[in-house]
């Protein structure tokens, strides 16, 4: 599919005020669920999100009503995260990594530099690396659609100039979630890593509380992040999704057949996100240089082997331990 930002905008207005829609006979649902997420609602999951949505409801016969509230509405991901577990929210869709602080190995999936592109990226989330971190998901008490939702390869922005090399981010005041594992590779990198959460980046980067973040171009793009950084480094440093979350208790109460139909569109949606992703992300660097931004595209050696010498991988290997690890070593290994 060839997607643009501005068709994406285009095609999203009708879910513009999405956090504040009640859908036709919602009140006569029998289910009426809420679905958050930290996306503005021109992202692309924002836009198949709001298409499984509708055809939920067509194919539940009315029976299911789901609302979404997009862009932070119900507050930052840690606060989300806990509402789905306590049931304030019925579903939920987070990064691994920073699900990471509930289930540990959860960020496995966005080691430093494991993936080289997305064919390596699908075989492994929709093969068994994907099966074994929605087993650690499960033992959480969530429940866990089987289709990963994608969020990109990350890129490093900067207000100070282009990272080159490893040796650029030496010292580098830069924005990463909340989670152990950005945390952790960025201080190999002996950068400053300030972990705030999504809402507030825009507003820390415009303060200069941090010179710079990392996110895939979709996200840069959507939430405006070029007004505020000119520089793009093209790093590839690693690559995120999305899981899409529920509440046990919420899954539960729906009957089987109902659980089939959402689960259904939910992860055929994810499908076409990831396709939405990548077109996007292909596109978007043109757009972004007419919006001022500088690219560069370094090479990974130095940043591989910093991250070597810096114990960064070996560290991680023992925190994961050698089950979860000979996985991950399994799954990203060429066929």
């Amino acid at each position: 599919m060839k997607i643009s930002r501005r068709a994406m905008l285009a095609g999203t207005a009708s879910v513009a005020f999405a956090g504040s829609l009640k859908y036709a006979g919602a009140q006569t649902a029998e289910f009426n669920y809420k679905y958050a997420n930290n996306l503005p609602v021109s992202h692309p999951m924002n836009v198949r999100a709001q298409e499984a949505v509708a055809k939920i409801r067509e194919e539940t016969g009315g029976r299911v009503s789901i609302q979404i509230f997009p862009s932070n509405q119900l507050g930052a991901d840690t606060d989300m995260l806990s509402q789905v577990r306590s049931g304030g929210v019925e579903f939920f869709t987070l990064s691994p990594l920073i699900l990471s602080t509930l289930v540990p190995n959860a960020s496995i999936s966005g080691m430093g530099f494991a993936f080289p592109n997305y064919d390596a990226v699908w075989h492994a989330m929709d093969g068994d690396l994907g099966k074994y971190v929605r087993g650690e998901i499960e033992k959480a008490n969530l429940v866990v659609m089987d289709k990963i939702w994608d969020n990109g390869f990350r890129q490093i922005t900067s207000s100070t100039g282009p990272i080159n090399t490893a040796d650029d981010l030496k010292g580098f005041k830069i924005r990463v979630p909340v989670s152990p594992l950005w945390t952790s590779m960025f201080k190999a990198f002996e950068s400053a890593p300030a972990s705030i959460n999504f809402a507030e980046v825009y507003s820390a980067l415009q303060t200069k509380i941090v010179d710079g973040q990392e996110n895939p171009l979709a996200i840069i793009a959507t939430a405006k992040l070029y007004e505020v950084q000119q520089y793009c480094s093209l790093t590839n440093h690693m690559w995120d999704g999305f899981w899409f979350l529920a509440n046990r208790r919420a899954w539960q109460r729906l009957p089987e057949d109902l659980r089939t139909i959402v689960a259904k569109n939910l992860n055929d949606a994810a499908v076409k996100e990831r396709a939405d992703v990548a077109a996007l992300n292909a596109s978007l660097q043109e757009e972004l240089t007419g919006k001022g931004m500088k690219f560069n595209k370094p090479e990974p050696d130095s940043f591989r082997k910093k991250l070597r010498d810096a114990g960064f991988y070996a560290e991680w290997k023992s925190k994961y331990g050698d089950e979860a690890w000979a996985i991950f070593e399994k799954a990203i290994s060429p066929a």
